[in-house]
């Protein structure tokens, strides 16, 4: 449908809502398709008009569309079920069951089991999922809440839960504006033309000669001018005027709604909302975590779910996924971190802390004597430690004069860069310092900037424009806005006193800053000079923090007023009022709390020498804790993001609260505990100008690999099975079929492979007694998984004897996969295997896929002829084609980080490509040793830094400094590693290099110095079949993403193997005693092709 055939609809709907043809307008709706009234909806599920609610529900969503239609239809079944036991009808209960709810067995069966076992019991209530279950009405109530959600976060009800914002009686203006045109080409208009009909052109038919046209009103009586109504809430109903309106866009809906405070003047506040740009002009709220009660399926978030929306079908991308618990079943007291698991002494009282965004035990700590300190907290080990001082005495000549007469210079806040590479430090005099982190915990003094006439209060990142910037505010009432290089971009004037903090948000693409001053003054900046667009009196109105939930779905503020009475609130975004107010303050404090928030559910904050926890959904206090004592009156609080370890301030120092998992984890690491190394160097790594990092913090899901590069490794050679753990994926030997391609999903609970048949294949870990996890292991054979359809991933593949070149690519979510073999491209449904859609056909022939990982609309295909296409899956489109290779396209990887995409060719040429301007930066070949020519594949990968890349190809692995374009390191086969290599990956933490070879053998390196570790022969994990067979070997290895040391290869014959060291070495490799092993890697010269010697 056309963009103007879709704006006729909606201009019919509200002329039939004005004229009161009610089930008119609704039976539109449901055809249509456009519009989703959920006030309707609303009343047919308050009603109990089951069939209706289904009827008009068809028209946007069938049940297997997504994840979140299948819920949606599986709550309204399980209510309308509940009620007929509710009715002791058990008949009918018996027909919902076998008729309704029968469908979702196939998704998970243990559910349905459970809920058929609901007919057993006298009362349902006995169930303890359900015992809260209320009367009829408030169980329908509670359910639509829990709807509403799922329909927000649905991507096939974007766009349709808001009505056009237009004209009241709009169509009859039209039709005005067509007559009174009309009209003035009648050639003897009369001054008051009598209009009969619109069923044809109107014209004058009186002979009376010329007169001027008068304008043409069509008759009241003709199309009536009833009253307009709207739907309650955030979501604005149809047939509404402009005029006071409430806007679906997160800071507009603040706007509208400003109180009678503001400074700002109505005039200037309706200009401002209408100055949003164009691309700013609605902001979405992301998906909720679901609430009580039986449920089928957990909803995530939804930042790539746009992906396809081109399609004909209307199918969703999403994948239907479907945990056998409720999320609500998961939650306990132990999800919160209350107990001690550390007490660490700084030496002076901290004020600030944050966590790294990744490695999420390491803690920048700021105090109150102006010094900073990097922590390891597990290792309870300082890693750096720097006092305050001016960088730069002559430049910061006012800061100098001021911290000479006053010595009582304080951190007021640090913070990590959303990735992890810088740190700013805001002070309590004039300046900011921004530090770059290099791993493992190395700081680099970056810029000093004197940001501010007094204190600097608060600091934050912000990326607007795609450009890293910080937000500082301070004592001279303004907020700033810095580049990294302390390029002034913003100033925002307009508070009236010091400014307490700032809060940056980015929501569908629109950046702004929420900021709150000492008088509890809240006011929002777009990135321009157009003002504040807010101006908002905070609850107590005083010091106040404002704050998202994780998933930035929930706004929250929390502050002290002057007469010591503390609020915790949370914001309805939409219409800028509270929406709820938390209690379990102590009144009258002194002081101002912190607050801090965590899993998307739970909010703390220190108060009265404790940590006080709420549920976001429930305004009562949760839990508290004193944490054995010593905390600050005040204590500060940060999460880390994985929201088990709480960092809190006490005395002189902060401590570490865990919760369950946490706890379980720390103990796990200290069974592993082994003594930090202090040993020199190697010296030839001293030589090449890399010292041996004395501990790493690189992987912060397992500590116990922190000092594995300072270890001192001999080689371990595996050549039984007992050596190690393996276990072979059913249905994964094909007869002449190889395994092409091959890749674990993002949970860690499957893998996928595909064949050179183009056929694609899964294999499914579930939890059980062995695995309660349900993670990937080599301990349990896992299921090849197939829908109850029966299914296949299969290929398009043409009948040519050409070579096929298999590729695919999973999308984040592990909802879908895109993959080729020869022919077009194809999107498969990851949960019911349909073709989503194809694409591409060749010529030329596909041969690498990657999304962009920052956007799964964007995609990288590498071509047969040696180009690479910017494919833009929305619009269906080629966005451009980037030339530099002469052969091939082998491999793709894309950095974040260098804003960089990497290609790899048979020509043995890397390609870096800008991602912002798709322009070649550089082009390098990989050297290879003398008289060898360029052939065979290419790989690419970043490591988890996004600065290193590791290189592969059948004559030697390398690492490259990505951001100078440079090889830094070398490995070429040798000693008992001499075949050419197949294929090779990093571990999930980039501490290993997993290597294949043709001639069966396995090879795992350290990463950074690629010295080999362990040498796993064929012997170890080929079955006697395999051994005996034609040269079975690794085509492809994968890694776990969450343990370190898992991996799985793809060989030959089509058989899947999934790889762990035996349970008592738990690591790859053998520690040495005494003296360390040799270098088997290489720093690389320019012309270097040959071994070091040892």
């Amino acid at each position: 449908m056309s963009s103007l055939s879709r704006e006729l609809v909606f201009l019919i709907l509200q002329f039939l809502d004005e004229e009161k043809f009610k089930e008119s307008v609704h039976k539109l709706e449901q055809e249509s398709g456009l519009f989703f009234n959920m006030k309707y909806f609303e009343e047919k599920v308050l009603a109990g008009e089951w069939e209706e609610v289904e009827i008009y529900l068809s028209g946007f969503t069938k049940l297997d569309d997504n994840r979140y239609s299948m819920k949606i239809y599986f709550e309204i079944r399980k209510q309308k079920y509940l009620e007929a036991l509710d009715r002791h009808d058990r008949a009918k209960a018996v027909d919902i069951l076998v008729q309704d709810l029968k469908v979702f067995s196939a998704f998970n069966e243990e559910l349905y089991k459970e809920i058929t076992l609901l007919l057993t019991l006298e009362n349902f209530r006995e169930n303890e999922q359900l015992s809260k279950y209320g009367d009829t009405k408030t169980a329908r109530s509670m359910m639509l809440a829990e709807l509403k959600k799922l329909f927000e976060a649905n991507p096939l009800f974007r766009e349709k839960l808001v009505f056009p914002t237009f004209k009241a009686s709009r169509l009859r203006n039209l039709i005005n504006q067509s007559l009174n045109w009309q009209h003035q080409l009648c050639k003897n208009p009369k001054p008051n033309p009598d209009i009969k009909t619109l069923f044809t052109d109107h014209t004058c038919s009186s002979p009376n000669g010329a007169r001027v046209p008068s304008p043409v009103t069509l008759p009241i009586a003709a199309v009536s001018k009833p009253a307009v109504y709207g739907l309650p809430g955030a979501l604005s109903g149809p047939f509404q005027t402009v005029a006071g309106t409430p806007s679906a866009n997160a800071l507009a809906g603040w706007l509208a709604n400003a109180n009678a405070s503001s400074s700002v003047q109505t005039a200037l506040i309706a200009a401002s909302a209408l100055s949003v740009q164009p691309n700013q002009a609605s902001t979405l709220k992301q998906a909720r975590t679901p609430s009580p009660g039986l449920q089928i399926i957990d909803y995530q978030s939804n930042g790539q779910e746009q992906l396809m929306k081109r399609l004909h079908s209307a199918q969703s991308v999403e994948e239907v996924s479907c945990p056998a618990n409720s999320q609500q079943s998961l939650w306990s007291l132990d999800n919160l971190p209350r107990n001690v698991a550390r007490t660490i002494h700084q030496g002076s009282t901290v004020t600030s802390m944050d966590f790294h965004p990744f490695h999420h035990t390491l803690l920048i700590v700021g105090c109150a004597n102006g010094e900073i300190a990097l922590w390891e907290v597990v290792l309870q080990e300082r890693l750096l430690y720097m006092p305050f001082k001016i960088w730069n005495v002559v430049t910061h000549s006012v800061a100098q004069a001021t911290v000479s007469k006053d010595l009582s210079v304080s951190v007021n806040r640090v913070a990590w860069s959303p990735e992890g590479s810088f740190i700013g430090i805001a002070f309590s005099k004039h300046l900011i310092h921004l530090y770059a982190h290099q791993a493992p915990h190395t700081l680099r003094q970056h810029i000093e900037i004197e940001a501010h006439a007094g204190g600097v209060n608060d600091l934050a990142f912000s990326s607007p424009y795609k450009q890293l910037c910080v937000v500082t505010c301070g004592d001279d009432k303004l907020i700033k806005v810095w580049t990294l290089t302390g390029r002034k971009l913003y100033v925002f004037e307009g508070h009236a006193a010091p400014v307490y903090s700032v809060c940056p948000h980015l929501k569908e693409n629109i950046h702004f800053i929420f900021s709150t001053d000492i008088d509890g003054k809240i006011k929002a900046w777009l990135y321009d000079n157009a003002g504040s667009r807010v101006d908002y009196d905070a609850p107590g109105q005083g010091c106040t923090t404002m704050l998202y939930s994780t998933d930035g779905s929930r706004l929250f503020s929390c502050g002290t007023n002057k007469e010591g009475d503390s609020f915790l609130v949370e914001w309805n975004e939409s219409e800028g009022s509270i929406k709820r107010t938390y209690s379990g303050f102590r009144k009258k404090a002194a002081g101002v709390v912190k607050v801090d928030t965590t899993q998307n559910q739970f909010l703390a904050a220190g108060e009265d020498n404790q940590i006080k926890f709420w549920d976001m959904d429930n305004t009562s206090m949760l839990a508290s804790t004193d944490a054995e004592g010593e905390l600050l009156s005040f204590p500060y609080l940060k999460f880390n993001k994985e929201g088990n370890l709480l960092a809190v301030t006490a005395e002189n120092g902060f401590k570490i609260l865990a919760n369950a998992e946490g706890l379980r984890y720390l103990k796990a690491s200290e069974r592993r505990s082994y003594e930090i190394s202090r040993a020199p160097a190697d010296p030839s790594l001293m030589k090449s100008g890399i010292d041996v990092i004395a501990r790493s913090t690189e992987n912060s899901r397992a500590l116990e690999d922190v000092s594995d590069k300072t270890k001192s490794w001999v080689l371990a050679e595996i050549v039984d099975p007992v050596q190690c753990q393996s276990v072979s994926m059913p249905d994964s030997g094909d007869q002449g079929i190889k395994v092409s391609r091959l890749v674990y999903t993002n949970l860690g609970t499957g893998i996928l492979a595909l064949g050179s048949n183009g056929v694609q294949k899964l294999w499914k870990w579930s939890s059980s007694e062995h695995n309660p996890r349900g993670k990937a292991t080599a301990g349990v054979v896992p299921q090849h998984w197939q829908p109850n359809s029966g299914l296949r991933m299969i290929n398009d593949v043409p009948d040519s004897s050409e070579e096929k070149f298999p590729c695919l690519a999973l999308s984040k979510n592990d909802s879908y996969v895109m993959s080729a073999c020869g022919g077009k491209i194809s999107l498969f449904n990851m949960m019911t295997f349909k073709v989503m859609t194809t694409f591409m056909p060749p010529p030329p022939v596909s041969t690498f896929l990657a999304f962009h990982p920052q956007d799964n609309n964007i995609i990288a295909i590498g071509m047969e002829d040696s180009t690479v296409h910017i494919y833009n899956v929305r619009v269906d489109e080629v966005k451009t084609k980037l030339k530099g290779h002469e052969k091939r396209i082998t491999s793709l990887a894309f950095s974040t980080k260098l804003n960089i995409l990497v290609s790899a060719g048979t020509d043995a040429k890397l390609c870096f490509w800008n991602t912002d301007t798709w322009d070649k930066r550089e082009s390098i070949k990989v050297q290879l040793p003398a008289g060898k020519e360029a052939s065979g594949d290419t790989r690419v990968q970043f490591h988890f830094d996004q600065l290193h890349l590791l290189v592969s190809h059948e004559t030697q692995i390398a690492v490259y400094d990505a951001s100078k374009m440079v090889p830094i390191r070398q490995w070429v086969p040798q000693d008992g590693l001499t075949a050419p290599i197949t294929h090779a990956a990093y571990s999930c933490d980039s501490q290993l290099v997993y290597a294949a070879f043709t001639d069966g053998n396995i090879g795992v390196f350290d990463a950074e110095y690629l010295r080999l570790r362990c040498r796993m022969a064929p012997s170890a994990y080929l079955s006697q079949t395999q051994l005996k067979g034609h040269n079975v070997y690794p085509l492809v290895v994968a890694a776990h993403p969450d343990e370190p040391n898992q991996f799985a290869v793809g060989l030959t014959d089509g058989t899947v193997q999934v790889l762990e060291p035996s349970a008592s070495e738990g690591k790859w490799g053998i520690k040495a005693p005494a003296n360390p092993g040799t270098q088997s890697g290489r720093t690389m010269a320019s012309s270097a092709t040959s071994n070091p010697s040892n």
